[in-house]
């Protein structure tokens, strides 16, 4: 008995579903569709491994991979460097994951189906750049800020069981003058909870002054990338540092990625998106998805 020869077109995509410490992926002909999957380590050797892998079937048209922005990052980065076109699968349907199940080969060979038939269109950040380097900054002030505005909320939280002269004396202090006066407390020896109080306060107020000078430092350097990237963002009324380091970071380094006005309205969520049919045709909502910080500086700089 004779088997007929597999057909294939020759011509594959790549779907790669991603983790920390493995890739999975899937090799897909255009013609006879999935062929093999692959495991591979989350480092240069095991890229190309994948590269190597995947060219041994045929033209590779396209890479569909998971998770571009965070775990496929710096293979998403490494791929063009070799000349491979890359996009961004995203995440299964939830539906297709009650009816055939969850696996990383299966996710993988989803990606690939979603490159092959056009689903997966979205061209991922290079991260290669100066808006990289805001994002990352921005991240630090971020948590900083946030570490800043924690620590004050437990001072004043502390002062309410201060003794009649030390609240009397810090009631109308701004916040920096208040860490400052408390940090130059000087604490007792430890045999009543007012002693216990006096060596905490100045140890929050430091943490308080740390992250302040913090907070300040990084802004200045982000202040630096955005005026060298894009001052000219900067010159619309309205646009403040923090909101054009929002704009820039969902543009990324390569902003051509976005290709019009709508489809930058849609990655803010700012986008209307029709909801009726029939009878109730030309109704519209806002769209409620897109990138949340992009969504929020907006509206502070409309508002």
């Amino acid at each position: 008995m004779t088997t007929e020869p597999e057909i294939r077109s020759g011509y594959v995509v790549i779907g790669v579903d991603t983790h920390k410490h493995i890739h999975v992926a899937a090799v897909m002909d255009s013609v006879a569709g999935i062929m093999a999957t692959l495991t591979i380590a989350t480092d240069t050797g095991g890229f190309k491994q994948l590269l190597n892998w995947a060219e041994s079937f045929g033209k590779v048209l396209v890479f569909g991979i998971e998770g571009t922005g965070s775990y496929g990052a710096t293979l998403t980065s490494y791929l063009p460097r070799k000349g491979h076109k890359v996009v961004e699968a995203g995440r299964p349907d939830r539906r297709m994951h009650r009816m055939n199940g969850k696996s990383d080969t299966l996710d993988a060979e989803n990606a690939a189906r979603a490159a092959l038939s056009g689903l997966a269109t979205a061209t991922p950040k290079t991260a290669d750049g100066a808006v990289e380097m805001i994002r990352e900054l921005k991240i630090v002030h971020d948590t900083a800020v946030r570490d800043r505005t924690g620590a004050m909320v437990t001072l004043k939280a502390m002062l309410v069981h201060g003794d009649d002269q030390l609240r009397a004396s810090t009631n109308r202090m701004t916040q920096i003058k208040l860490a400052r006066h408390l940090a130059g407390l000087r604490p007792r020896k430890l045999t009543i909870p007012e002693d216990a109080l006096r060596h905490s306060l100045p140890t929050v107020a430091r943490r308080w002054l740390a992250l302040d000078a913090e907070v300040k430092d990084i802004a200045g350097m982000v202040e630096n990338l955005v005026v060298e990237t894009c001052p000219e963002l900067l010159e619309r009324f309205g646009v403040g540092v923090d909101t054009a380091a929002e704009i820039l970071i969902v543009a990324g380094d390569n902003p051509e990625r976005i290709r019009s006005e709508a489809a930058f309205a849609k990655l803010a969520g700012i986008s209307p998106v029709p909801i009726g049919s029939g009878m109730t045709s030309g109704k519209h909502r806002i769209n409620h998805g897109g990138h949340r910080q992009l969504n929020a500086a907006i509206y502070v700089w409309w508002g």
